[in-house]
């Protein structure tokens, strides 16, 4: 996972004990996907403690051999399926201004969950990185359906905890 994410530009990389930490911490909130035994996708996520209606999604990651295929969706409708996200109502990220496919994939999710998606700058690149990030968007999207989600989902999405089917 971490050398998906390494190769998965324009990621931020975290040190691989983060996402160790992250795997170890928010297994219930974090997804893989696989292809022939191979990770193709990694979703990291968690319930913020004083929003228990949210999911925060913190990393998306899709390798070269699955792209295309609607991985990346798959695995947000996987989490949003799981018992520990019953009483999430909305899904909140990051996002800078040029990542292009992180907004095709948010906007085409929300699209696809009958949902409205917002955004607004959250943490600028001067006030919060010092000139040396572009500033990182609040993306917002309220009033998630779940059955818009189950009838979107297709069926070889997986219901195992932790991974995905990227076909």
């Amino acid at each position: 996972m971490w050398d998906l994410i390494q190769k998965s530009g324009p990621l931020d990389e975290n040190s691989m004990y983060c996402n160790i930490v992250q795997c170890d911490h928010f297994a219930d909130t974090c997804v893989i996907a696989e292809l022939d035994g191979e990770i193709v996708g990694w979703i990291s996520a968690f319930i913020p403690p004083d929003a228990p209606d949210t999911l925060f999604v913190w990393q998306v990651a899709v390798g070269e051999a699955a792209r295309g295929r609607g991985v990346a969706k798959k695995m947000l409708m996987e989490l949003l399926e799981r018992p520990v996200c019953v009483d999430v109502k909305q899904l909140k990220t990051t996002i800078t201004s040029d990542n292009e496919t992180s907004w095709a994939l948010f906007n085409s999710f929300a699209d696809s969950m009958d949902a409205e998606l917002e955004h607004e700058p959250h943490y600028e690149e001067d006030a919060h990185f010092g000139g040396k990030h572009a500033t990182e968007y609040m993306v917002t999207i309220s009033e998630v359906d779940r059955q818009a989600a189950d009838d979107a989902s297709p069926p070889s999405a997986s219901s195992d905890k932790g991974t995905t089917d990227a076909n």
